[in-house]
Formats: C-alpha cells, sequence, structure tokens
C-alpha cells in the first residue's frame, strides 16, 4: 500500500463523499493546528505512512472521570507536571483516526520516561489521545510515539485496505514545560 493513499470512487463513495472528507479533515486540521499551535506550550505533526501524527505538550491538567451511571468526578493530577496530546489522522485526507492504541515515551540525556498508554481524550475543541505523565522537570526531550492499528472494519473493497502497520514516530528536541494547570 502506497503512503498517503488517495481513496478512490467506488460502490461504497462518489467523488462528492470523498470532497466531503477532505473537508472534514481540513476542518479538524484547523482545529489540531490550533491547539499545537496556539494552546499548547509546543507542537508538531508528521506524515508517516498512512497517517499525519502530531503532538502537542502542555502542562498536567484535571479532568472528569465517569465513575458511574451519568456520575463524574473531577480528577486533578497529583504527581503529574506534564499533558502529552497526540492526534492522529488519515494522511489521505486529514481526518481523526479512533481506536488506535498509542503509546509515547520522552527521552532526555540517555533516560527514558515512558512508555505512556494515550487514552481517547474527548476535547470540545478536537478529539486526540493524550495523558498526563510525570517528568523529573522542564526541558528539551525527544517524543517517540506508537500508533498501533485499530482494529475497526473497514468498508470498501476500493478503499479499505488501509492502517494496518503500526507507524512509529520520533519528534526531536521538544519543549516540555513542566507544572500543573
Amino acid at each position: 500500500m502506497p503512503d498517503n493513499p488517495q481513496k478512490q470512487p467506488s460502490d461504497e463513495v462518489d467523488r462528492n463523499q470523498i470532497q466531503q472528507s477532505k473537508t472534514e479533515g481540513a476542518a479538524y486540521q484547523t482545529s489540531v493546528a490550533y491547539m499545537a499551535n496556539t494552546v499548547a506550550n509546543d507542537g508538531g505533526k508528521k506524515e508517516v505512512g498512512e497517517y499525519v501524527v502530531g503532538y502537542a505538550q502542555e502542562e498536567a491538567e484535571g479532568m472528569y472521570e465517569l465513575v458511574g451511571e451519568g456520575e463524574f468526578e473531577f480528577v486533578e493530577p497529583d504527581d503529574e507536571n506534564c499533558h502529552l496530546e497526540v492526534v492522529v489522522a488519515d494522511a489521505g485526507d486529514e481526518r481523526f483516526v479512533p481506536y488506535c492504541d498509542v503509546s509515547a515515551t520522552l527521552e532526555r540525556d540517555g533516560e527514558a520516561y515512558g512508555p505512556f498508554e494515550l487514552s481517547f481524550l474527548w476535547h470540545p475543541g478536537v478529539y486526540h489521545y493524550g495523558s498526563n505523565v510525570e517528568v523529573p522537570e522542564s526541558g528539551t526531550y525527544d517524543l517517540h510515539v506508537t500508533v498501533e492499528p485499530p482494529e475497526f472494519h473497514r468498508h470498501d473493497e476500493q478503499n479499505g485496505d488501509r492502517f494496518g502497520e503500526t507507524a512509529e514516530v520520533t519528534f526531536e528536541e521538544i519543549d516540555v514545560e513542566a507544572g500543573q494547570d
């Protein structure tokens, strides 16, 4: 399968639907860029195989957790002082790819911190994978991200054979600002 596969009209999807998916992807990428370049301390993205993988780094933050039927608890970070956010998108149309198993490791001066499992996070601005983690201090780190392929079924004999490979990407010398928001 070639990198950055473009969808072709088929029995499942016509040209109009393909264009709609690209429009949706462009809107998603606008939100990703805002998160990574305006809200976060640091961010970036790279194309790797069939994916576009991006990251954003912020101070650790509280989040709601569902603790019972319709019952939520807002949980503040304990010792965590870094919030890692990773986006995984289709390289062809740039839409969010759900149900991936995503992990990240920060590395500095030969010391590795992680791997950290990054779960799906609902956010009012942009879907992403993320977690609060603990690092020893602010500074420059390398970020290694692994994206395992999702196990969902894929429609379409023409376009459905995608997202079957593990993707690994490294973002070098990212600026991590430790703290709690």
